[in-house]
């Protein structure tokens, strides 16, 4: 199973990240390509602690039933997934600083290795070790990636 902290890996995400352009159209979803980078490198604050994902009492349940499916397998996630309102971008952004500002939290992510991932609980699946956010972070960027083609 692909997870960020593989070299490859996090590599190919970077150089996929790299093809995106403004105005890309987006094959599914409410967010343009410069949100959703923001969006991505908002849910990377999450990852390395930066940012604390807010509780969500019920959703955390169904999250918690359903964790092993979703990171259990090398399937994408699902088109028009929900999110957290922590992580909604609605504003204009600018893509290069965006792309320039989720590059180096990936590498910040990669680099501390499992030691350095956050300890605070997912929103939606709770309690989650460093390996399982390193698969979520890429399922994630892979998930938004795929939104604008790439």
């Amino acid at each position: 199973m692909k997870n960020l902290y593989e070299p490859a890996t996090s590599r190919e995400i970077k150089d996929r990240i790299a093809q995106l352009q403004t105005g890309s159209p987006a094959q599914w979803g409410k967010m343009n390509v410069e949100q959703a980078v923001a969006h991505c490198a908002a849910s990377m604050e999450w990852a390395v602690g930066d940012r604390i994902p807010p509780k969500m009492f019920f959703p955390s349940l169904l999250g918690r039933a359903i964790k092993g499916k979703v990171l259990g397998n090398d399937a994408p996630i699902r088109r028009n997934s929900p999110t957290s309102p922590d992580l909604l971008v609605a504003d204009q952004r600018e893509l290069d600083f965006e792309r320039q500002r989720l590059i180096a939290l990936i590498d910040r992510f990669v680099a501390a290795g499992p030691a350095g991932c956050t300890t605070h609980p997912h929103s939606f699946f709770a309690k989650l070790t460093p390996e399982e956010w390193a698969i979520l972070t890429y399922k994630h960027l892979d998930h938004h990636l795929r939104q604008f083609g790439v």
